[in-house]
């Protein structure tokens, strides 16, 4: 299995988020072409998860998984002496490749672990979601353990921030902007409400680091000569604990003039170490808070975090290398 290739392969086929049938067909195929029992998991229109196991084990203890999705624009692959580049290099198909030849080398070497790529962990966790409803359905038998590949420079992941998505809107009355007392201004109400939430003390742990805060998408208004009625906000909190008080602390924050909704919550999680290697604290979310019928969760992959989502993302050949290492002794220390 050439790994360096299977990533070029894999990035080459645009899989933006929605988009990732014909990257699963492809896996599907080079799944079955290498022996395994591969099958198409439905999750939404032409999208699928791939599963694959050895034939003859159909309940391995051990899954690795990560995600066939990429973030945009679609980048096509590019290589140098030392790096693999292109969208999904590292975040996450240069981890599907070592997660596919480090079970190559396993199944040589009698030890049998699943392979279960997934749709849509650069939006939604879809994939991820129906994926444990087919363990929770008895359509599949769970195994004792899950590898989630993310970029983590193959280090291993002691916990992952959490992720609570926050809507702020303020409503209001439209009017003509040379007479304001005849409406009620929408972003007059919102920019206080999010001042407060700025400057509002956020959690923090001693290991894991502080709770943040992201304001990533701010709308509102009709045109700079009408006093707005509408304005909305999109916030994201990195979480270090549990979120039950700090919901009750931005409601209180944002005060009364707005309305605060909690769309989206992805638990803070810690977990396993595994013997002599290095760690780190993933300030990031993953698949893993919705894959709980899988196994117990460990985090680790090829690749950085801080190159992944950008123009210039790229995977050093010798992580990729080092992670198929890894994967296998990982694996083995798992089963023994």
């Amino acid at each position: 299995m050439d790994a360096v290739t299977l990533t070029r392969q894999l990035v080459d086929i645009e899989s933006i988020s929605g988009n990732e049938a014909s990257v699963g067909n492809y896996l599907y195929g080079e799944l079955c072409r290498l022996g395994y029992q591969t099958m198409k998991m439905p999750v939404e229109g032409d999208r699928f998860n791939v599963y694959a196991t050895s034939t003859g084990h159909p309940n391995p203890a051990v899954v690795f998984s990560t995600h066939m999705d990429t973030v945009p624009p679609f980048i096509s692959s590019s290589e140098d002496t030392a790096n693999i580049y292109g969208r999904g290099s590292c975040d996450a198909k240069g981890i599907i490749a070592a997660q596919i030849a480090a079970a190559e080398r396993l199944r040589r070497d009698n030890i049998h672990v699943g392979l279960l790529f997934v749709a849509g962990e650069e939006r939604d966790s879809l994939g991820a979601k129906v994926a444990n409803e087919f363990v929770a359905a008895g359509k599949i038998k769970a195994g004792r353990f899950l590898v989630n590949g993310e970029p983590t420079e193959n280090h291993i992941a002691l916990a992952s921030k959490g992720t609570l998505r926050v809507e702020v809107t303020a409503r209001g009355r439209m009017a003509h902007s040379a007479y304001p007392e005849l409406g009620d201004s929408a972003i007059d109400k919102l920019i206080p409400a999010l001042t407060r939430l700025r400057a509002m003390p956020l959690p923090s742990d001693p290991e894991i680091g502080p709770c943040t805060l992201n304001v990533g998408l701010i709308e509102g208004g009709r045109a700079p000569n009408v006093i707005p009625d509408y304005a909305h906000a999109d916030l994201l909190y990195r979480l270090v604990g549990p979120s039950e008080k700090l919901r009750q602390q931005i409601a209180a924050a944002a005060g009364p003039d707005v309305e605060v909704t909690f769309p989206l919550e992805l638990p803070f999680l810690r977990f396993r170490k595994i013997g002599g290697l290095p760690t780190m604290i993933a300030r990031f979310t993953t698949d893993i808070p919705k894959l709980t019928n899988w196994g117990e969760p460990l985090l680790i992959g090829p690749g950085s975090i801080h190159v992944a989502h950008t123009d210039g993302e790229y995977l050093e050949k010798q992580q990729l290398a080092d992670a198929i290492d890894l994967y296998c002794q990982i694996a083995k220390q798992l089963v023994s």
